[in-house]
């Protein structure tokens, strides 16, 4: 049963079987790493036809000499992406060219139970919230004008709106005249209060105030 498709040499039945499964897999993969927050129609293309792609090259150099090579090249297809994407996006990528080339050396059945036990496994993640932030979390930027004293400043306003804060960065904006400090915050409430934010901006001078989701691209 998980035995390869293609024998000696591929012939038309061994060759449209795995190319159809590919086909499948990657519809099916562009469905379960797509159905929870946002993406792009690009991923979701891409997602869907890298498995058939990729299974067409293992098949083309099966038995040659430059197999090794051309694996290590289908790998190196995630660098398309113009844009940095999350990691959840690569992961993806990785996991359609995975399932191209169990195709394109004919284990079918093996890239169709592999397909089976990672899309149930992502979807018992995805239900338990695994890795996934507090609800409160938030990221807070606060623009001060360069004469005021950072240390402390905001600290009665944050332990009345938060359960826990951290001063993790401080940066100086326009031309040096301004400092933004940034938080991370976990709000005693799962929205951002008006009335936390106006507290802000009356202590700030009526600046800049932001709060929101801490992203990946933050994070770099």
């Amino acid at each position: 049963m998980l035995n390869s498709v293609i024998s000696e040499s591929i012939t038309l039945e061994s060759f449209l079987i795995c190319v159809f499964a590919a086909l499948v897999l990657g519809l099916l993969t562009a469905l379960v790493f797509t159905a929870h927050g946002h993406h792009t129609g690009s991923l979701t293309l891409s997602l869907a036809m890298l498995p058939p792609v990729v299974a067409l090259i293992i098949m083309l150099v099966n038995g040659n000499i430059g197999a090794g090579l051309a694996v290590a090249g289908t790998f190196a297809l995630v660098r398309f992406r113009s844009v940095p994407g999350s990691a959840k996006e690569i992961t993806g990528l990785f996991f359609a060219v995975s399932l191209g080339l169990a195709c394109g050396m004919g284990y079918v059945a093996v890239a169709g139970i592999f397909f089976v036990i990672i899309a149930l496994f992502l979807i018992l993640l995805e239900r338990l919230r695994f890795g996934q932030d507090n609800p409160g979390q938030r990221q807070l930027k606060i623009t001060i004008p360069e004469n005021l004293d950072y240390d402390g400043l905001f600290d009665d306003l944050l332990d009345e709106y938060a359960i826990e804060y951290e001063l993790i960065r401080v940066r100086t904006t326009n031309m040096g005249t301004l400092y933004e400090l940034t938080y991370n915050i976990r709000l005693r409430g799962r929205t951002i209060s008006k009335e936390f934010i106006d507290q802000l901006r009356c202590r700030n001078g009526n600046l800049t105030v932001s709060c929101g989701r801490e992203t990946e691209r933050d994070m770099m």
